[in-house]
């Protein structure tokens, strides 16, 4: 009773987010079947450049991991031969400019990564160094989101405390081994915590959760925030509705697919804008939520290989074989561009981080295209492709060359967060280029 009665109190927010995903929904739908127009097209010559270095990048990073330094004055000229190298690469090979590499180097992002990862190790000295880089990306999101609607860019309590919420809950959902029973206890004594009662936490990870959430309670009260607590409670449904799309019999079909993944993309990226601004117009909240639609639709593309061992549903998962996917990626690349105009209603802060955001989904989609071209008609792909700064099999190629420096790049950062400083500079550009995580 308790907890339906907090349900009720939070009701009018949540049928303004119910509003958000109605309206979401019928952007998707009235996405056109004609490819967007696309910022840049590349010639064959343009790319074998751009390649070039890319392959001079590569080949860098792994010389200088052949022999990983043993102290910590050694790690930090590692970490500025590796900045440097990436300053190079992103100049020439994905042309940024100054402005771009001073707000991804210089100008908060790196200050957020240090302070992640020292953060987390005191909190959870066990916590693994994927599961810090995992709370870091949202952490570097929600920073984006602060410069991004005019607020200083920092890592705040309740920042922090939401990062490290879901790599906790995320791998627990996640996990085959957890019965889905368990599942849904977990989901039961979360949702009633999130909603304000005083739930007694079943275990030392319980425990841990409820700390975090009770970060966020200190710096937005329930009272004079609940727009907050809403949009956590949200992300939390989310999160439990999803479980319909995983596991040896998903029960999700058709429209529900579009409906839950929309949720739960929309959800959390919303959840990040009102830690980041405590509260946020309606034109801010629509375009948060179907950003984070649209990096939902992205990632899904990017993980269908793995989705379809699992037997997870997507909207991909469920057209690949049966059909090309030009049509379905097609819908995907006019949705985010209209969600990218979403942001001409927005007094937006930073000219070189909407720049970045408009580039980078356009190519995370392009590339994962690129990944499963055997998916596609060939013409669609080539087209694809001219739009991309390299060609989809040099991008193959090399993705395989990185992915052999994950093992020395994590043991490098492992250090590093033993060393306690400057220890996620050096994972920004070369762990998150290509989509590495």
């Amino acid at each position: 009773m308790r907890c339906e009665a907090l349900a009720k109190k939070n009701e009018w927010s949540l049928q303004d987010w119910e509003a958000l995903l109605r309206d979401a929904l019928a952007d998707w739908e009235e996405c056109t079947s004609c490819l967007p127009p696309f910022a840049e097209t590349f010639t064959v010559s343009e790319q074998a450049t751009r390649e070039a270095h890319l392959e001079e990048f590569l080949r860098y990073v792994e010389s200088e991991l052949r022999h990983p330094p043993a102290t910590k004055a050694g790690r930090k000229a590692l970490q500025e031969r590796l900045t440097a190298a990436f300053e190079r690469f992103a100049r020439n090979g994905l042309d940024l400019g100054d402005e771009h590499l001073e707000l991804l180097l210089n100008r908060g992002f790196s200050d957020i990564g240090k302070e992640m990862a020292r953060i987390a190790r005191r909190l959870d000295p066990s916590v693994s160094a994927a599961d810090v880089f995992q709370a870091t990306r949202n952490a570097w999101t929600a920073g984006g989101l602060q410069l991004l609607l005019g607020r200083e860019m920092r890592l705040t309590p309740a920042i922090f405390a939401y990062s490290m919420l879901y790599p906790y809950t995320d791998n627990y959902l996640d996990d085959p081994a957890v019965t889905r029973e368990e599942k849904l206890q977990f989901n039961t004594r979360i949702r009633r915590r999130l909603l304000g009662e005083m739930v007694q936490p079943a275990n030392a990870q319980e425990a841990r959760i409820w700390g975090l959430i009770e970060q966020i309670e200190d710096e937005y009260s329930r009272t004079e925030w609940p727009q907050v607590h809403t949009s956590l409670y949200a992300i939390q449904r989310a999160q439990e509705n999803s479980l319909n799309l995983r596991g040896p019999a998903p029960v999700a079909c058709g429209p529900d697919v579009v409906r839950l993944s929309f949720e739960k993309g929309g959800a959390s990226v919303l959840a990040d804008g009102f830690l980041a601004a405590g509260s946020l117009s309606r034109a801010e909240a629509q375009f948060l939520f179907e950003w984070g639609a649209l990096l939902q639709l992205a990632d899904d593309l990017q993980d269908l290989r793995q989705d379809s061992r699992e037997g997870a549903l997507t909207i991909f998962t469920q057209a690949a074989g049966r059909v090309p996917l030009d049509a379905l990626t097609t819908q995907t690349l006019n949705f985010g561009h209209k969600v990218m105009r979403r942001m001409d209603h927005m007094r937006v802060q930073s000219v070189p981080l909407r720049e970045m955001i408009q580039k980078s989904y356009v190519s995370l989609l392009i590339w994962s295209a690129g990944e499963c071209g055997e998916l596609y008609t060939s013409a669609y792909l080539a087209e694809l492709e001219t739009h991309s700064p390299f060609r989809f099999g040099v991008v193959a190629k090399r993705r395989k060359k990185l992915s052999k420096l994950v093992d020395p790049l994590v043991r490098l950062f492992e250090a590093y967060l033993d060393d306690e400083e400057d220890q996620m500079a050096f994972a920004q550009p070369t762990g998150a280029f290509l989509g590495a995580s």
